[in-house]
């Protein structure tokens, strides 16, 4: 395979780089050291003429592996998109001239880390692959979305609206769920004054009307196999009927559940038919049309009213909700609005702890105000039942005293339990906690305690588990800050109140996103290639057979159920769920897996490329193995804004710290270097790694490390694994200074020879 490879080096003089290094002992190493068949330099590679030159030889000198030594690869990806080449890139811009400081002094090392990266493109470019689709891809573009309400049908909408088919799969009789049984909806636009028509039923028959959307009514998912770009999906109907359809992506948006009221004993709801929750005033409003609104216990027109706001939520109370669910305030304004507008004499008071009314600035809010609906803050502390009328007691934080308030009718703000299915995380704890005799205090039990009566949802034939993961509070998987919609089941995305608390307006911009995302995902699919976040990747992993121990660590830390076993044990990969991340690769113990375009030998070599100074001189060399999504971008913003680090440190980017092997921290030591630095996303609750688990199998792996730092009588200061937020840049490059300075205390390798 090597003897068909024909390796070509580019060098690029723009951007001061021909003024600060001297190119041609680049191209002279690429040559000698780095084989390169065809070495070519110009002074700015990205423009028409540059990308041309490299255009020419591949067309009449074969080439087949581009080495460009110029600027980051996150930089001018569209001028060296070359397809029909590898291409590797070479930073000499941001990772060498930008990233030290332009002096005499300082030229020698600075030439010496730009001869070290070009030796480590031409190393990589040996042992890469240009990958091929994937032949087994699926061709899908069909979108299932699983729930009818505001979300489902707002994601099945956009969809057709881009030209594509929609299946969309109601549970109820009817579609628009919790939005189609509003009287009314907070305002969307301006100018913010008074509740507005929900037009759900305009919506829905839009989309009965329309050709590219197929609806199942009082139907589930019974069963969900597959990958993007080929999912099969068993719909069960009530009558006890089943179809298969096959769909490239999958949006779930099965809502939510109010919190149960009958939790909060205290607040009389179930001891009074007159005690409220937000969705029951919308059916007495409903029931009304626009007139007095009656209470339920002897049809009196109401004329008092309470709403009590977080009633059972932001508290820290057990069974209670600790987050806040964001539309009650406007909720209860408009519901206020309901009574002031059928009759301006009805006592309204809305009694909050913080009012908050996102969306619409404070214009709602002022105009109850106008409409004279009385704001009161305070805590409640019990709704009184006894007699014809209600007394609600509480503490007026304003007067600092306690007090209470009659009404006709109290209305509890109640807030949104996510309607995700199986926590299947909570399942597996909970079955490892009955095996170790331990069950106390399991997540499952935890979870369970604040949410609805448990069912699945999509019903996956994964391994891992029959629905998405679950974050905190019972949310279904995604990531507010680096992957909305994303989850953990490639092509399936999440949308609406089951990934996080949300009003009407929001659900609707949600969807709107999850539904571009299921189109990317379906689109990629049918190209062979990844989605998020290394969307259009070819490769995909392989594993050498005869090498495999079938210990299945692959198997168990693949973060996105990509991996499962074939009868002999054996791990049978499923290209289309793959996301490219290469945590499989850095989980295997005898390294038999690896892609056409990142491998141990990718890496490796690179590394072992190095030239690595004798033991003579004070020049120590710093392994940097940086995830490319938060930890390298942040290292290429500093040099953008002159925040400079080390001259000896030397930067690899990774796919994911999940990816990385010990087998390359074992090589970098052997091979002399002083210290090795794992730079990579944040972990835990918050994560932030664009893989999931990457970040934090890479901790747990290289706490492990310390027995091979022993055995070869090394520091355990030689290894650090540290967190990098995308913004650091200020940070990232005191942090690798900082071990620069730790490796000096410590003194140089002892390996070095």
């Amino acid at each position: 395979m090597a003897d068909e490879k024909k390796i070509a080096a580019y060098i690029c003089r723009g951007c001061e780089l021909g003024a600060r290094l001297d190119t041609d002992q680049l191209a002279n190493i690429a040559q000698r050291e780095g084989k390169a068949r065809v070495v070519q330099q110009h002074d700015f590679l990205c423009s028409e003429e540059g990308v041309q030159l490299i255009r020419n030889d591949i067309d009449n000198e074969g080439v087949t592996h581009a080495v460009v030594a110029a600027c980051s690869r996150r930089a001018k990806t569209a001028a060296f998109s070359l397809e029909d080449v590898a291409v590797i890139r070479t930073n000499l811009r941001e990772g060498v001239i930008w990233a030290q400081p332009d002096s005499e002094e300082n030229r020698e090392i600075t030439q010496e880390m730009a001869d070290d990266y070009v030796r480590m493109g031409c190393a990589e470019a040996r042992f890469v692959t240009r990958p091929a689709a994937n032949s087994e891809a699926g061709s899908s573009k069909i979108i299932l979305v699983v729930g009818g309400g505001i979300s489902g049908m707002t994601a099945a909408q956009e969809i057709s609206k881009a030209g594509y088919s929609v299946i969309l799969v109601e549970k109820q009789g009817q579609l628009g769920g919790w939005a189609g049984r509003l009287w009314k909806r907070t305002p969307g636009k301006e100018p913010f004054a008074d509740p507005e028509d929900t037009k759900i039923a305009q919506m829905v028959q839009s989309i009965e009307e329309d050709d590219r959307i197929s609806v199942h009514l009082n139907a589930t998912v019974g069963r969900t196999s597959g990958a993007p770009g080929q999912f099969s999906v068993d719909i069960s109907t009530a009558s006890g009927s089943t179809v298969t359809e096959n769909a490239g992506a999958i949006i779930q948006a099965s809502g939510f559940e109010n919190f149960d009221a009958s939790q909060l004993p205290e607040m009389g709801f179930g001891k009074s038919p007159n005690v409220v929750d937000q969705a029951g005033l919308e059916l007495l409003a409903k029931e009304a049309d626009g007139k007095r609104i009656k209470r339920p216990s002897d049809g009196k027109e109401v004329e008092s009213v309470v709403f009590v706001q977080c009633a059972g939520q932001r508290s820290d109370k057990e069974g209670e909700l600790s987050y806040c669910s964001g539309h009650c305030c406007n909720t209860s304004i408009k519901q206020a609005m309901y009574f002031k507008d059928a009759n301006p004499e009805i006592e309204t008071a809305i009694i909050y702890n913080d009012l908050r009314t996102p969306g619409n600035g404070e214009d709602f809010y002022r105009n109850a105000q106008r409409k004279r609906v009385t704001f009161t803050k305070g805590e409640v502390s019990s709704v009184e039942t006894g007699g014809s009328d209600l007394e609600v007691r509480f503490k007026d934080l304003i007067l600092d005293e306690v007090t209470s308030l009659s009404a006709d009718l109290v209305v509890l703000a109640t807030g949104q339990v996510p309607n995700s299915g199986v926590d299947v995380e909570a399942e597996l704890e909970a079955e490892t906690a009955e095996n170790d005799g331990n069950q106390a205090g399991s997540k499952q039990e935890e979870s369970l305690s604040v949410s609805v009566a448990v069912e699945s949802i999509l019903n996956l034939d994964y391994r891992q588990g029959a629905d998405l993961p679950h974050l905190q509070h019972g949310f279904s998987d995604s990531h507010f800050i680096c992957f909305p919609y994303e989850s953990r089941r490639t092509g399936i995305y999440a949308c609406g109140p089951v990934r996080r608390p949300m009003d009407i307006a929001q659900a609707t911009e949600d969807a709107t996103g999850a539904a571009l995302k299921a189109i990317q995902a379906a689109e990629n699919a049918a190209l062979g290639r990844a989605a998020h976040p290394r969307s259009g990747d070819l490769s995909f992993p392989s594993f050498r057979k005869e090498g495999c121990t079938q210990c299945k660590r692959c198997t168990v830390e693949c973060p996105f159920g990509a991996i499962n076993e074939d009868d002999a044990g054996y791990p049978l990969f499923n290209e289309g769920r793959c996301r490219r991340c290469g945590t499989c690769m850095g989980s295997c113990p005898v390294r038999v897996i690896s892609f056409e375009n990142y491998s141990i030998d990718t890496v490796g070599q690179q590394l072992k490329s190095v030239d690595v100074p004798d033991e003579f001189e004070e020049k120590p060399r710093i392994l940097v193995l940086a995830c490319e999504n938060d930890a390298y971008p942040a290292l290429d913003m500093a040099a953008r804004n002159g925040n400079h680090y080390s001259a000896y440190v030397r930067v690899i980017p990774v796919r994911c710290l999940g990816s990385v092997n010990d087998i390359w921290v074992k090589d970098a030591l052997n091979c002399g270097y002083d210290g090795i630095v794992l730079m990579g996303c944040k972990k835990g609750d918050d994560y932030q790694c664009h893989f999931v688990k990457g970040s934090e199998m890479a901790h747990y792996r290289m706490s492990k490390i310390d027995d091979t730092l022993q055995q070869l009588q090394l520091e355990a200061e030689r290894v650090s694994t540290l967190e990098v937020e995308i913004t650091d840049i200020r940070r990232a490059p005191q942090l690798l200074n900082d071990f620069v300075d730790q490796i000096n205390e410590i003194g140089l390798s002892p390996f070095r020879f």
